[in-house]
C-alpha cells in the first residue's frame, strides 16, 4: 500500500463516506464509544493486531469506554492510503464490540 501523501480531494471523499471521522491538524481522527472498559480494550487489542500486520500504528488514548484515534503516516508527512485502510478496518472491528 502506498505511503505517498494523498491529495486533499481523496481525503474529502473518504470523510464524506465515513461517519465519525474528521480531519484535525492534518490527522484523521475519531472517538469510539464502547459500553465499558473491557469492550474498549478488546477493540484496542484487535486493532493492535491489525495495525501490526499493516506495520502502521495509530496514536490513540483510552479512558474507560472511549478510545480516541489519530491516524497519520509520519514518515510521509501526511495522510496516505494506509491511514484510510486502517480507519476502515478499525470501523469494522468497532462494530463487533458493545457500544455505549
Amino acid at each position: 500500500m502506498s505511503r505517498k501523501p494523498l491529495e486533499e480531494r481523496r481525503v474529502e471523499e473518504f470523510l464524506a463516506g465515513r461517519a465519525g471521522w474528521a480531519l484535525d491538524g492534518g490527522k484523521l481522527c475519531r472517538e469510539y464509544r464502547f459500553a465499558d472498559f473491557v469492550s474498549a480494550f478488546g477493540f484496542m487489542s484487535s486493532a493492535a493486531l491489525v495495525a501490526e500486520a499493516m506495520n502502521h500504528h495509530p496514536d490513540w488514548t483510552n479512558v474507560y469506554g472511549r478510545v480516541r484515534v489519530e491516524l497519520v503516516t509520519h514518515d510521509a508527512g501526511g495522510l496516505t492510503e494506509l491511514d484510510l485502510e486502517l480507519a476502515r478496518r478499525m470501523d469494522e472491528l468497532a462494530e463487533r464490540q458493545p457500544s455505549a
